[in-house]
């Protein structure tokens, strides 16, 4: 046997025993199957809700490397709904999310630690009034699967949850107004594989 019929045997049979590399999977976030919501305690009352309710992104998904994951969201901040016309005109206002300015919240992943076999921080980059600052999520994979009325769509779920201070991005008046200034964010989200 030549040495080039040789050396292609051994060439086809490391390719057949090597592992398989599977890339990052994408996805786009499915808006109508999407919730953002948060609460902020309000002077000890209780804790004032909200969901904003259109969100967009995009998550490439790596089931067999999580680390190897990404996510990018844009929440539009006009889409705020307290459950109150007022309030959500005096958070949309200069003191608050100023969305006149500031029409969108982004959020950039940077990195990504596996904490468990569904679960995972997601480290980014939340852009809010123009101030940008690390946040962690706590994510959960929950589950992926075609939907049931048409095999061809597959659908990934994830939750995920986060504490911020709204201070941190300039929203200096929410102590005077006896809020928080913890937020917590609490993320269910549907995304669509491409």
């Amino acid at each position: 046997m030549s040495l080039f019929s040789r050396t292609a045997i051994a060439a086809a049979l490391l390719a057949l025993t090597a592992p398989i590399v599977q890339a990052a999977e994408h996805y786009t976030v499915h808006e109508d199957h999407t919730w953002v919501t948060f609460s902020i305690n309000h002077a000890g009352w209780a804790n004032a809700r909200g969901i904003f309710r259109n969100v967009s992104g995009d998550i490439m998904f790596d089931q067999e490397n999580v680390t190897n994951s990404s996510v990018s969201v844009v929440i539009a901040s006009s889409s705020l709904d307290t459950n109150s016309e007022q309030r959500d005109r005096d958070m949309g206002g200069a003191d608050f999310l100023n969305i006149s300015e500031f029409p969108e919240i982004t959020f950039e992943s940077t990195r990504i630690e596996q904490t468990g076999e569904r679960t995972a921080i997601v480290y980014g980059a939340l852009t809010m009034i123009g101030v940008s600052r690390e946040v962690a999520l706590d994510v959960v994979w929950n589950n992926e699967m075609p939907l049931p009325w048409d095999a061809s769509t597959i659908k990934t779920g994830f939750s995920a949850t986060a504490t911020i201070d709204g201070t941190n991005f300039g929203m200096n008046q929410l102590v005077a107004f006896g809020l928080g200034p913890k937020i917590d964010v609490e993320i269910d989200l549907e995304a669509l594989r491409q």
